[in-house]
C-alpha cells in the first residue's frame, strides 16, 4: 500500500485491556501472559516508528518499512492504507538445485485492476526471457541469479527503483552503458576532471 496505516485507538485500547486476542489467536493454548504493546509491538519494530502518546498509539508512516508485524499483532486496531497495489515478486523457490530462494521484487505498487494488461505482458515478457535463456531444470530465481537482476529489469523494461536493491553496498562494481554516460566514452577525460575537481 502506498497511504499511512490505519490506526482504530479504539480496538487498539480492545488489545491493551484484553478485550482482544493478539495475533489473530495464533498462540492461543500458550500462557504469555498479559498482552504488553510496548514489548511486543512497539519495541520489536524494527525503524522504531512507533509509540504510545497519551494512551494512543501513534506510527511515523514516513519511517514504516510496511513489515506488517504490527498489523498482524493487532488486526482489528490497525489495517493497511486505503490506496492498494499489487507488487511482484519472481524467483522464489523451494530447495531443489540450489537451496530455498525468496523471490526478488520485479514490480512494487501496481494497480493490477487499472494495469492488468501490462501485468499480463510483464509475466510473457519474463516467461520469453526464461524460455531463451534457462538452462535445463534452472528456474527464473536461478536465471535471475546467474544473470542478475538487471538483466530481467532490461528484458521488462522497468527502471530500477530503490525496492529492488536487496543487499545495499553488497558490490562495489557498478557498471554503466556508454549512453547512460553523459558524453559517453569519448569525453575528454581532463575537462570532465576540471569540472568535477573533489
Amino acid at each position: 500500500w502506498t497511504h499511512d496505516i490505519q490506526i482504530d485507538q479504539e480496538a487498539g485500547a480492545g488489545y491493551i485491556c484484553g478485550e482482544f486476542v493478539p495475533n489473530g489467536g495464533a498462540h492461543t493454548g500458550r500462557d504469555w501472559g498479559k498482552f504488553d504493546i510496548e514489548k511486543e509491538v512497539i519495541g520489536l519494530c524494527p525503524t522504531e516508528c512507533m509509540k504510545m502518546d497519551g494512551g494512543k498509539l501513534k506510527i511515523d508512516n514516513r519511517e514504516c518499512t510496511r513489515c506488517m508485524h504490527c498489523i498482524n499483532s493487532m488486526p482489528r486496531a490497525l489495517h493497511i492504507g486505503g490506496d492498494g497495489h499489487g507488487s511482484m515478486l519472481v524467483g522464489a523457490k523451494g530447495p531443489i538445485l540450489d537451496g530455498a530462494q525468496m523471490g526478488s521484487l520485479l514490480f512494487p505498487f501496481v494497480k493490477v485492476h487499472v494495469h492488468y494488461r501490462a501485468v499480463k505482458e510483464l509475466v510473457e515478457g519474463v516467461w520469453d526471457w526464461w524460455m531463451e535463456g534457462g538452462k535445463n531444470r534452472e528456474g527464473i530465481g536461478e536465471l535471475v541469479k546467474r544473470q542478475e537482476l538487471q538483466t530481467l529489469l532490461e528484458v521488462t523494461n522497468i527502471k530500477a527503483v530503490d525496492q529492488h536493491v536487496q543487499e545495499p553496498r553488497d558490490n562495489p562494481y557498478i557498471f554503466w552503458k556508454e549512453e547512460e554516460v553523459e558524453g559517453g566514452w569519448t569525453r575528454d577525460i581532463n575537462e570532465f576532471r576540471k569540472d568535477h575537481q573533489g
